[in-house]
């Protein structure tokens, strides 16, 4: 994918996970990469709960370079680095657009998967997209609703 053909992802969508842990994602996101692209899982907490946010290689790439800051002699800085990426997953389309994400991701959003075939919402963030738990994400919107003009000033926005 070209740097000036930068996918954005707006809009929210709810899905549901099929028995194999896969979601569909809306076409408007997947055709925006080139087949082979691949994405980054990372697992993230707010305020409301815990989500998954998945990264482009553009918002991946912004991350390793903060990693690769990270000095070998800063044990705390390497240890947090091993955590948080022992629990990180890379994603790829696959033929029916859809992604699979792991059990260890799904637990730590809340999002029932396998047999149970649990429900997700997926929600834009202009350079990258979020899987929340739908009462997670009912609970960013209220709290966020009530912020909303004091974090625009905070963002510039």
């Amino acid at each position: 994918m070209s740097q000036s053909n930068q996918p954005s992802y707006t809009s929210h969508f709810k899905h549901s996970l099929d028995d194999r842990n896969r979601i569909t994602i809306p076409s408007a996101w997947r055709f925006a990469h080139d087949a082979d692209d691949v994405l980054l899982a990372v697992p993230q907490s707010g305020k409301n709960g815990n989500y998954i946010s998945v990264l482009p290689l553009a918002e991946a790439a912004k991350l390793r370079a903060k990693v690769e800051q990270v000095a070998l002699s800063d044990d705390a800085g390497q240890d947090f680095i091993a955590t948080y990426f022992s629990k990180t997953q890379q994603l790829w389309f696959d033929k029916a657009g859809r992604i699979s994400l792991n059990a260890e991701l799904l637990a730590h959003a809340g999002i029932e998967g396998g047999d149970k075939s649990g429900e997700a919402i997926l929600v834009g963030g202009y350079t990258k997209f979020n899987v929340y738990n739908p009462a997670c994400w009912s609970e960013t919107q209220a709290s966020a609703a009530k912020e909303k003009g004091e974090t625009m000033r905070r963002l510039g926005i």
